[in-house]
């Protein structure tokens, strides 16, 4: 993909795009997508594996509820990375990824991912520019491992939220009960980041981007929504599945 300049993208739905049409019709996409994972599941010969990055308060967890949460738990499933145990970091950084990698028939979410070894380490100098390159080029080839070896799909989408809308809904977790569980202390030191973690997200997309990232405006999150849930339905539908014979 071409140079990816975040500072110039904008984080909200077209002026001209009406909020209730495209919620109806998001709504529709959600129905097929139900439809299209039962095939997904019996047909059993492609996998799905969706990466979903953004800075915090950026709606990864509203995007996992909202979009694949009406589809059949039995075939899809969530991971959640946070900060390395000290058994995963005794391991090369991929090792904690691989192992939840989709087997065939099934939709893997990661939320957050192995991406986050070339972001926040690179951030805090945890890890070196040398190193970085050397776990991007690693990044490369276990995803293509996963496409050419076991017909695994991959959709990586990245919320673009602006650092106003960040900072409002982190605010929201320290006034709203539903939300208070969200809050973390450290979010707020994190966002003093953003001019450097933008700088480590572009040279991420610049370096690793077979397939290409999907740069996600996020700031309203009917239209998020509606960008990923149409991204997988297209995918999906473009596989041409068929339900398999009766078994003899």
């Amino acid at each position: 993909m071409s140079k990816v300049k975040l500072s110039s993208l904008d984080p909200r739905a077209p002026k001209d795009l009406d909020k209730q049409d495209t919620k109806a019709a998001t709504e529709k996409i959600l129905v097929e997508l139900d439809e299209l994972q039962n095939l997904l599941y019996a047909e059993g010969k492609h996998s799905v594996l969706i990466v979903i990055q953004g800075m915090d308060g950026s709606g990864k967890d509203g995007v996992i509820r909202n979009v694949l949460g009406n589809m059949n738990p039995q075939g899809v499933m969530v991971k959640s990375y946070k900060a390395p145990t000290a058994e995963e970091l005794s391991h090369d950084f991929l090792w904690r990824i691989h192992h939840h990698a989709p087997a065939k028939g099934m939709i893997q979410v990661f939320n957050r991912s192995h991406y986050e070894d070339i972001l926040v380490t690179r951030v805090h100098k945890w890890c070196d520019d040398e190193t970085a390159r050397k776990r991007m080029a690693a990044i490369n080839d276990f995803e293509r491992l996963l496409q050419e070896h076991n017909n695994t799909h991959i959709l990586k989408f990245y919320l673009h939220v602006s650092p106003e809308e960040q900072h409002e809904r982190l605010s929201e977790r320290l006034k709203e009960p539903a939300k208070m569980w969200k809050y973390n202390e450290k979010d707020f030191d994190e966002a003093k980041l953003w001019d450097i973690y933008m700088e480590m997200y572009e040279d991420c997309f610049a370096h690793c981007n077979k397939p290409e990232w999907t740069i996600v405006p996020a700031d309203q999150n009917w239209y998020k929504e509606s960008i990923i849930a149409r991204a997988l339905r297209d995918l999906l539908k473009g596989l041409d599945m068929q339900f398999p014979g009766m078994k003899k």
